[in-house]
């Protein structure tokens, strides 16, 4: 039997989020149990409950998440329970694209981020003794508990306030990264942003650290 947590079940597409008790896994071989202390909720969650991405269900989504590690599973390294972590995409660190060092296009990011499972076609999370859709971004961040990989885990100060930064694992790293790595703006140079959600404030702050004469 797996532990139980709480998360918000979405069942049908467009539906509501309905907070249910779901039973988890043990953590598996370079899988983290982390207790998730806060969560963002992205645009592209909302456009998955849509039905856009149409991930199966009865699903958990959720992939900003940030919270403390409670177990480990065998060959974790670099981690260990009372860590606090924040949360985001998985790769895999093996392909040829992750060996390139351009983890967000992994050949195996699909199946680790998108396909409702582990990379290796198993159920994290059990709802009424059924399988649940979950593993999204390889976390499901909208549970109290969750299991992620090593490889999509950043270890944070623990004195930071958790729910301060839990949008870092998406939606602020979208934003500053377009501009210090995308675009690499230089000191001196013009930004306009087109929008001031999560994404386009991000890019403003990264903008200003980068001494951009004008935004």
């Amino acid at each position: 039997m797996g532990l139980p947590v709480r998360a918000a079940l979405l069942r049908e597409v467009g539906g509501p989020f309905v907070i249910d008790d779901v039973e988890l896994d043990a953590p598996r071989e370079g899988e983290l149990r982390v207790r998730v202390a806060a969560s963002g909720i992205c645009h592209t969650d909302l456009t998955y409950r849509a039905g856009a991405g149409r991930f199966p269900l009865p699903a958990v989504l959720g992939h900003e998440g940030a919270g403390v590690v409670e177990a480990v599973g065998e060959g974790v390294t670099g981690f260990q329970p009372g860590d606090a972590v924040v949360l985001s995409y998985f790769s895999c660190r093996g392909c040829r694209t992750c060996a390139g060092g351009h983890f967000p296009y992994c050949e195996r990011g699909y199946a680790g981020n998108f396909s409702g499972s582990r990379p290796d076609g198993s159920f994290p999370m059990r709802w009424r003794g059924e399988p649940v859709r979950s593993s999204f971004f390889h976390q499901s961040s909208f549970a109290t508990h969750v299991l992620a990989h090593q490889h999509n885990a950043v270890k944070v100060d623990a004195s930071v306030p958790l729910e301060r930064i839990a949008p870092l694992g998406c939606g602020f790293q979208t934003g500053a990264g377009a501009v210090l790595e995308a675009f690499r703006l230089q000191r001196g140079q013009q930004l306009a942003v087109f929008g001031a959600g999560s994404v386009g404030l991000a890019a403003i702050m990264a903008a200003r650290v980068a001494g951009a004469s004008r935004i």
